[in-house]
């Protein structure tokens, strides 16, 4: 069995992000969702923003959001390449 990670006070629902971490997520990813559940005023179950689906997107859409994520080769990649960067 793994040995549990302290992930710190700023993680505010420890089971959550632990269950998180060993479904592979990062531990920023981790942390944010984790956070997001333990806050009421916020319900991270609830279908996100009105935006389209990234394949809607032009291909230079999907790049400037991928530079704004600072989504590495993205220069290089297609346009799916960029959705499926975006998803991770």
């Amino acid at each position: 069995m793994a040995k549990k990670e302290d992930p710190g006070p700023s993680v505010k629902d420890h089971d959550t992000y632990e269950a998180l971490r060993n479904k592979g997520y990062s531990k920023e990813k981790s942390a944010r969702i984790a956070n997001a559940q333990a806050n009421p005023d916020m319900d991270p179950s609830e279908k996100g923003g009105k935006a389209p689906p990234y394949e809607e997107w032009t291909a230079k859409e999907l790049y400037e959001r991928a530079q704004e994520l600072d989504v590495a080769g993205r220069s290089e990649m297609t346009k799916d390449e960029l959705i499926e960067a975006l998803r991770k």
